[in-house]
């Protein structure tokens, strides 16, 4: 008999439904299998005591902007229940808002949501073991829990409307609006935490908490110990937290401050904009929204934007200022308490001061007050009901008080211990007034002082002017000695070679013995008499180059050791004749190997990655780690020098700049580099920082992946490298971007990856790329998904021209993008 007899399961019971042919009870089985999968996708916004949450469910809020469900992360194999932003993914990764197991992982998705019998929410495995429960400490008697339309799970009794438990009492790390976050002594918990790592969301290093201080005030914490502090609350913003745009911080405020017990309450007036705060991993509190126009997650705000956001990363009296180098000072009136240790970039024994206070002196003799503007307020602050004009005379009348504040929402701040974590801002901040002894300040007793320097400073002029003509009275006649001491005095630390010498290893420069030719000039191989094999630079009588710029490299290089820099041997000069003598390194430049057809072959794309790695390095080193703070201004595959086994070497520093004290690095009137490598704010306004080189990398990182030159894109209408990529980005094609002599799918993610990362580093404002340090850890990023998501680059589109081409009407010519741009301006 070939007819069967099917059953649907209900609960409990089993209804015959139809007897039918073998055949047909296969199609059948086969459809309702189909509608069955449909059916456990289905979702809904609450559960109940007889309905459970299985992994392969979700509940969607009823506006269907958050979804509660159990997910992967990314390169892991647990699984996690949490609320995300539903519909909003990027780049296939959930924007996570809330984690209920976080420490307690399920191994596989056997994991369901459930009320249990004693009315709390659960998560439990295959075998009944809780990794999560809501914790509610009497019996609930709850009847359903839902997700509502702000993000919040809420567990809801059999009667009555309001909520046993909710998730936005016990945040991970993130808060959505309409929540109110809860500084509590006796719940040190429930606050904000970081993910220990992008790809792991159980408990990492960093918790948002609140400071206990006088004034209002949160701080992120490393451990115990204070890692970021956003300054006290002024009843609008924290004071140590400036905002770029002034729609950022709407809707946050401090509704209540007790002892012990602070509450932070965020809402927004347009419900439907699509934002949270989130304390990233790494220790960052970023604000981001949903963009339609990009459809990505955007960053609005955030806690970092340099090393100075690092709490007393300066010590105590100093003032940190991210756009000089050193970021850090001592205050008028204090000198470093360690001197060695400050030279060499340590500064977090700070400053002591020069000059004891007179706290009991009167008169002239008495303290003053030395203004500073736009100053994040330091730590510890005190507030004092005071008039604004009284502030002076209260700190002047206490001993102990070291400084003051004024601000309107707060009244007057004293400070009365050390003065710490004071950074310079560009926007926002206070103006703080720091005492200090009488002497220190101008006044009426340091009349003789400022005779006494005038008298100094004009000797100094007539002695520098009676020199300046003795000098060139004598120059043409004893021009060849005064060269001598020249050399004698400054090239003291490096050898000097003869003309002669050079002349003979090269064969007399000789065009077989030719290696290449930049903007300095031609470069020669040479063989000393012990066979050692070197590399002589030339300076060209027709480059734009000239006694600044070798004098230049001759003083950055000498005092600079890595394996990613070119180790320069010495030097010679004689007569007219510049010279620079480099280690040999037989496979030439980057872009002798990148762009030729043929030995293009021989960087796979492990190869690649480690030039990549190299050069990052190589950055790393002059930016943060060096005696002398470097930026290159000239990074291109040209000056990327590859030695036997095709590692980098950074080379050619004539260009490069030594961000120094009391040197202005914001702008300069010399714009040197090359067209299409240059930043748009240098390019554009000869401002220059760390982030010029960081574009000139992302630009040499995205043509290594590709293999082609950034203005070699004259066939796709005109656009360069960046606009090309973007133009791809955008569009979902990224993929033909990669060189296909390296593309393999065992790649694809680490490609895909530095391509983000490149993408990341030419984006137009400075404030977006990020600095070296991070570059280094986004390389070993596993997967585009945890990246940022890049802004449109500067530059994206550029004229194409021959590189033969000359100025036309006085209009601009276009660079090669293989020669150096050197423009001098009377200074």
């Amino acid at each position: 008999m070939n007819e069967w007899y099917y059953y649907w399961d209900i609960g409990q019971t089993s209804i015959p439904i139809f007897a039918m042919h073998q055949k047909l009870v296969v199609y059948t089985f086969l459809l309702i299998s189909c509608l069955e999968i449909r059916f456990a996708s289905t979702t809904s916004d609450a559960i109940t005591t007889t309905k459970f949450l299985k992994d392969s469910e979700a509940l969607v809020s009823s506006s269907g902007n958050f979804k509660l469900g159990f997910f992967r992360p990314i390169n892991s194999t647990y699984r996690y229940l949490g609320i995300w932003f539903n519909n909003k993914p990027f780049n296939g990764q959930l924007e996570i808002v809330w984690v209920a197991n976080r420490d307690s992982p399920l191994k596989d998705s056997s994991g369901i949501l459930k009320i249990s019998d004693d009315g709390n929410l659960q998560v439990l495995d295959a075998q009944n073991k809780i990794h999560w429960s809501s914790n509610v400490s009497s019996k609930a008697n709850s009847s359903a829990a839902q997700l509502l339309d702000t993000g919040n799970l809420v567990l809801l009794p059999d009667v009555g409307n309001n909520s046993i438990w909710q998730s936005f009492d016990h945040p991970t790390d993130s808060f959505l609006p309409q929540s109110t976050l809860v500084f509590n002594q006796t719940m040190p918990d429930d606050v904000p935490q970081s993910w220990k790592s992008i790809n792991d969301p159980s408990r990492g290093r960093f918790r948002l908490v609140r400071l206990p201080r006088s004034l209002p005030e949160c701080a992120i914490l490393e451990g115990d110990k204070i890692y970021y502090r956003t300054g006290p609350w002024n009843g609008y913003v924290f004071l140590g937290a400036p905002y770029p745009r002034s729609d950022v911080a709407t809707g946050f405020s401090v509704v209540d401050v007790q002892d012990g017990t602070m509450k932070i309450l965020y809402e927004l007036v347009d419900p439907s904009i699509l934002q949270r705060f989130v304390l990233t991993y790494d220790g960052r509190l970023a604000q981001k929204h949903w963009s339609d126009g990009s459809n990505n997650w955007e960053t609005a705000w955030q806690s970092f934007g340099s090393d100075c956001d690092i709490y007393g990363k300066c010590g105590e009296f100093t003032i940190c200022n991210p756009v000089k180098a050193p970021i850090c000072e001592c205050l008028k009136g204090f000198v470093p308490r360690k001197v060695d240790e400050w030279s060499r970039g340590n500064w977090t024994n700070g400053c002591i001061r020069k000059t004891p206070l007179q706290c009991e002196a009167k008169g002239d003799k008495s303290d003053k007050f030395l203004q500073l503007k736009q100053i994040k307020v330091p730590d510890y602050a005190q507030r004092i009901l005071a008039i604004p004009d009284n502030c002076e005379s209260k700190c002047l009348g206490n001993c102990s008080c070291l400084a003051y504040s004024y601000y309107p929402g707060i009244g007057c701040m004293l400070l009365n211990v050390s003065l710490i974590d004071m950074q310079q801002f560009s926007v926002g901040g206070v103006d703080l007034f720091v005492r200090l002894a009488y002497s220190e300040l101008p006044g009426e007793s340091s009349k003789w002082k400022v005779i006494i320097a005038v008298i100094v400073i004009m000797s100094a002029v007539v002695s520098a002017t009676l020199l300046y003509f003795l000098w060139t009275r004598l120059g043409h006649r004893y021009g060849k000695r005064s060269k001598t001491i020249l050399k004698e005095t400054q090239f003291h630390d490096l050898p000097l070679f003869e003309f002669a010498k050079l002349a003979s290893a090269t064969n007399h420069f000789s065009a077989a013995n030719k290696l290449g030719e930049g903007g300095f000039g031609p470069v020669y191989k040479g063989i000393w008499d012990d066979g050692q094999h070197i590399a002589v630079k030339r300076l060209s009588r027709a480059s734009g180059q000239g006694l600044q710029e070798f004098m230049n490299e001759v003083e950055l290089i000498s005092k600079l050791q890595h394996k990613n820099l070119v180790r320069l041997y010495g030097c010679c000069v004689e007569g007219d004749e510049k010279l620079l003598v480099y280690e040999l390194l037989p496979n030439k430049s980057l872009d002798a190997i990148l762009f030729d057809p043929e030995h293009r072959k021989l960087l796979d794309w492990e190869k690649r990655f480690e030039i990549i790695q190299g050069i990052c390095r190589g950055l790393l080193y002059l930016h943060r780690d060096s005696r002398l703070r470097i930026i290159h201004r000239d990074l291109k595959p040209s000056n990327i020098l590859l030695d036997e086994e095709l590692n980098p070497k950074i080379s050619d520093f004539g260009m490069a700049r030594i961000f120094g004290t009391k040197q202005d690095q914001a702008n300069t009137q010399r714009i040197a580099g090359t067209y299409g490598y240059m930043s748009p704010e240098y390019a554009m306004e000869g401002r220059f920082s760390e982030k010029s080189d960081v574009f000139s990398f992302g630009v040499l990182l995205l043509e290594i992946v590709c293999g082609r030159r950034n203005n070699n894109y004259q066939d796709y209408e005109s656009l360069n490298l960046l606009a090309y990529a973007w133009k791809l980005w955008t569009n979902n094609g990224i993929l033909s971007l990669i060189d296909p002599i390296v593309y393999k799918p065992c790649y694809e993610r680490q490609i895909l990856n530095c391509i983000q990362v490149g993408l990341l580093c030419v984006q137009e404002f400075p404030a977006d790329r990020p600095n070296v340090s991070a570059l280094i850890l986004m390389l070993d990023v596993d997967g585009i998904e945890n990246l940022p998501r890049p802004k449109e680059p500067g530059f994206t589109r550029s004229e194409v021209c021959s590189s033969y081409s000359a100025p036309q009407n006085g209009q601009d010519g276009c660079s090669a993008n293989f020669v150096s741009l050197t423009a001098v301006s009377g200074r």
